[in-house]
């Protein structure tokens, strides 16, 4: 079997693919890419499975090289990123040969950034999934010196490019009321929507802290509210007062009061702004967040037929002279 070798990586770099559901009651959350649409992005790019493993990086990449010829694509954050010292274009598809060193730095926007590879990660599942879950002590960061196998490729074209939103700078992120929003004073959800906040340098993939101005979010009797489940996208109001977004990886019980809930179109901005990045957050109704559902469900569905070839510049081919750019040309006296 082929392998993918490791020769350096940063502090958090995982396999990951959509995670574990429907472990809940046994004390285990989803986890999965903290950026479920960058995987069906790469996915799209190389003609595979969204449920097909990659490799995230949260904030740094790493070396790789491979001992056979690869079809990979980048997804998500964009990163620096390089073929021997050759740049390689983001949201893009591209072949590596055998033995060649890709090298990826640090994001230049957002958080988590993705390397996907043609036949994906082929490490052996627990509990039906790849992804490291390090919150759950299942698998762990990749190392120097790691090897990875890798499945079979179908094949396919690269040099495939996607047009891919901006969901790595913060922005509106819309949310529905959860269990205890009325507990909290009308004036303070009004200025919940009103504040300005900014991603603390602070978060993993277990959720991120929201930094702002002003007085503390508090409910009303929040010191005897129950642990209950809790799920990606829950807003908890922390003990000081400060509102941090649950991510992938969260516990699945809590006994801090929840503001709000992210809706689950919206949940890959919070998880791709980088720090320091802008958010306002706005109440939604239930109709409009499931019609905000659809329309990412019917996104994902037409995702398969959105990757383009991308217009290279002939200068930038370094087998230029093996195509064959005449044919069809004739002398232009054809009746």
């Amino acid at each position: 079997m082929s392998r993918l070798t490791v020769i350096s990586a940063g502090p958090g770099v995982t396999v990951q693919d959509m995670g574990r559901p429907g472990h809940l009651a046994t004390g285990l959350s989803r986890g999965g890419a903290a950026d479920p649409l960058a995987l069906a992005e790469g996915a799209a790019l190389l003609g595979q499975s969204p449920e097909t493993a990659a490799i995230e990086m949260a904030g740094m990449g790493g070396v790789f090289t491979a001992d056979r010829d690869l079809r990979i694509a980048l997804t998500g954050a964009p990163m620096q990123a390089t073929v021997d010292g050759e740049r390689l274009h983001w949201n893009t598809s591209h072949h590596l040969k055998a033995g060649q060193h890709l090298a990826i730095g640090g994001a230049a926007r957002g958080a988590y950034g993705f390397l996907h590879i043609g036949g994906g990660i082929a490490t052996e599942p627990v509990l039906g999934s790849r992804a490291a879950h390090l919150a759950a002590g299942l698998g762990a960061g990749l190392t120097e010196g790691d090897t990875l196998p890798l499945g079979q490729d179908r094949a396919g074209e690269t040099g495939l490019t996607l047009d891919v939103a901006d969901r790595f700078s913060g922005g509106t992120v819309r949310v529905i009321p959860s269990m205890q929003t009325d507990q909290f004073a009308p004036g303070d959800l009004r200025r919940f929507e009103e504040t300005a906040f900014s991603r603390d340098p602070r978060g993993n993939r277990m959720g991120v802290k929201m930094r702002f101005d002003g007085a503390p979010f508090a409910a009303q009797d929040q010191l005897v509210i129950l642990s209950e489940i809790i799920v990606p996208g829950d807003i908890q109001a922390t003990g000081d007062g400060a509102p941090f977004v649950l991510l992938s990886e969260c516990q699945t019980t809590g006994g801090y009061p929840r503001i709000a809930t992210v809706i689950p179109a919206d949940l890959p901005r919070i998880a791709q702004a980088g720090p320091g990045a802008p958010v306002r957050f706005v109440f939604v109704s239930r109709a409009q967040a499931l019609a905000a559902h659809r329309a990412h469900a019917d996104h994902l569905a037409q995702l398969p037929r959105a990757p383009r070839p991308r217009i290279r510049n002939p200068h930038d081919i370094p087998d230029l002279l093996s195509y064959q750019l005449i044919g069809g040309v004739t002398a232009g006296d054809e009746t």
